[in-house]
């Protein structure tokens, strides 16, 4: 590379003048290696293959280029993005919105299985101009004749030799085969095996004939391990049931704790705050003198937490952060490093914990060889745990608050309380625990057993993982479950189906589907069946969560279910609310409401 080349800053790689702002706003000043090749190369309209580690840039590097290709008056897709899995799928799409969140008219959605289609429809044919998604879901929307690729202007594969391993390489020939010749092709992968030249060699060539510009960057060092590490797998409760007895049990100065999305950053924020931990988020939504402040008062301790994204985590430098979480982990093993390397710093000790799935648990190899580390397993305080750690606590602050208190007139009170009562200290003691009881339990509820439906079993995290989007297969039934009726606001009339009902549930709540029983819809309402002893958290999430755009107000209701009578087909499950439909050739009903 010239010295030209790396002299070069985003304002001289002839960028829309309104992305070359938003840049600032986000704090992205001096261009990467990657970036320096790939954007004037895509800008002055060549196809580019890119071979370069993750971590390094990739995504602002074929992104900042599609997006000043796009007309944002032009309703129809003109960028598409190929990425091997729905979590970097996710985060490309992010970042893509970051860019553009200046271009007026501009919209970027996300495709990928294991979820609904037709929230990914209706986006497609209102025009959405960028289009990020996973191999098997964007065959099956062009098969669906959904998504049209004749106004296509770029067309990216991210992470090709990652798709190559899933054994995508069929379906990526086939997506690039209906790309007009006329668009502009980038491929970035960290390695070049045979197949991804092949690959490369089929369709970066373009209508001239022309060869790709070539760029590779070198792979970035290794990092020694300074910061331990240890991984939760989630189970047993929720995340946030997870993380908020996490907390309570850390002993932290300051704690990062990464999630995917700016939405999430405020959820988690709110959520953390109800349950009184000094918590505040760190998002795009907020300006740059706001990201200062908060900042600030994270290292003056006003705030003890910061709920981020990646993005506008970039550069955070803190020394006085002692943990780093990952609650949601990121698209990319090397933004993994990114994030742990928030911690530790200025010769301090720190600590990186992730919350994995089953389905992440290989991530985790990748995560050690960057690092050159090892990471621990570790479990989450159960309510006995809590319950113990809470007494402690109070024990050692009622030692501390005697040995370094003045407590003369405070004694005084209490001999009068005695006088005018007749209660022992003891009696008096007791009822003062009995408030801190109500407050904050010493003495935990036992974690009920069907909390285990925040854990997906192996053999649903695997179809959920689904490429393609098939529908999933559903578990067997759970029989033994004790249901309370629950009301929420959504209807007929909003055009609610069970299978919506479910997959808000299920995805929202990270309740395995399996633990919801009935469901009746009426017009402006329906009722559903959830296991008595729901956590108070994720009722709060459910509360939110959002069927048809329309939020569902979940709440006990004293109205039960009209239960239907068992087909007489077969050995099938009970057939749910809903459409009825023909019984399967084999005997089996067809459960009408499984999530699409």
């Amino acid at each position: 590379m010239s010295d030209k080349m790396t002299e070069l800053s985003f304002a001289d790689m002839a960028l829309p003048a309104l992305v070359l702002k938003q840049l600032e706003k986000l704090n992205f000043t001096t261009p990467t290696p990657i970036q320096v090749q790939a954007i004037p190369a895509l800008m002055a309209g060549s196809n580019v293959l890119g071979e370069a580690q993750t971590g390094t840039g990739k995504t602002a590097a074929f992104g900042l280029p599609g997006i000043a290709m796009v007309d944002a008056k032009q309703r129809a897709t003109q960028m598409l993005v190929v990425a091997p899995t729905r979590e970097l799928a996710i985060q490309v799409a992010d970042a893509l919105t970051e860019f553009a969140a200046m271009v007026r008219g501009l919209e970027v959605t996300t495709v990928y299985g294991g979820s609904a289609f037709g929230p990914q429809i209706k986006a497609l044919r209102g025009g959405a101009q960028i289009v990020v998604g996973t191999p098997g879901r964007l065959l099956d929307l062009q098969k669906k004749g959904v998504l049209n690729l004749n106004s296509l202007r770029f067309a990216v594969l991210d992470e090709a030799d990652e798709m190559l391993n899933m054994g995508f390489i069929e379906d990526i020939e086939a997506i690039m085969s209906a790309v007009p010749e006329t668009a502009q092709r980038a491929l970035f992968s960290a390695t070049m095996p045979t197949a991804i030249r092949k690959l490369a060699k089929t369709f970066l060539v373009n209508q001239a004939g022309e060869q790709p510009l070539n760029i590779q960057i070198a792979p970035k060092e290794k990092k020694t391990a300074t910061i331990r590490q240890r991984a939760w797998q989630v189970r047993g409760f929720t995340k946030l049931v997870a993380l908020t007895r996490l907390l309570e049990t850390l002993e932290y100065q300051r704690v990062l704790i990464f999630v995917r999305t700016r939405q999430d950053t405020m959820d988690l924020t709110e959520q953390l705050q109800s349950s009184g931990f000094k918590a505040s988020p760190l998002s795009g939504d907020l300006t740059q003198v706001q990201r200062e402040q908060t900042v600030s008062q994270l290292r003056s301790g006003h705030i003890e937490i910061l709920v981020a994204t990646d993005v506008v985590a970039r550069g955070l430098d803190v020394p006085e952060i002692t943990h780093v979480i990952n609650y949601d982990l990121p698209g990319d093993s090397e933004s993994y490093v990114h994030r742990i390397g928030r911690t530790g710093r200025a010769g301090r000790s720190g600590e990186g914990i992730l919350f994995f799935r089953n389905k992440e648990r290989h991530l985790l190899k990748q995560y050690e060889r960057l690092t050159n580390g090892s990471i621990e397993f570790f479990e989450i305080p159960n309510a006995q745990e809590l319950g113990k750690y809470r007494q402690q606590r109070l024990k050692d602050q009622l030692v501390h608050t005697n040995a370094t208190s003045e407590l003369t007139e405070l004694t005084a009170i209490v001999q009068q309380i005695q006088a005018d009562t007749g209660l022992t200290a003891e009696q008096v003691a007791v009822a003062l625990l009995a408030n801190q009881q109500q407050q904050r339990p010493l003495i935990v509820p036992a974690d009920p057993p069907m909390k285990k439906f925040a854990e997906r079993s192996e053999q649903d995290a695997r179809r959920k993982d689904k490429r393609r989007g098939d529908r999933p297969e559903r578990g067997p039934r759970v029989n033994d479950i004790d249901f309370e009726t629950y009301k929420i606001k959504v209807g007929r009339e909003h055009g609610a189906r069970p299978q919506d009902i479910v997959g808000a549930i299920a995805n929202e709540g990270e309740i395995d589907s399996r633990y919801i029983g009935q469901i009746q819809l009426f017009d402006q309402h329906s009722l559903v069946e959830l296991p008595k002893g729901m956590p108070t958290a994720v009722l709060r999430i459910l509360q939110r969560a959002r069927v048809r755009q329309q939020q569902m107000g979940l709440e006990l209701s004293d109205e039960q279910v009209t239960r239907r009578p068992k087909p007489n087909f077969g050995k099938g499950r009970p057939e749910r609310n809903g459409p009825r439909r023909a019984p399967r050739s084999n005997g089996s009903a067809r459960n009408s409401r499984r999530p699409a």
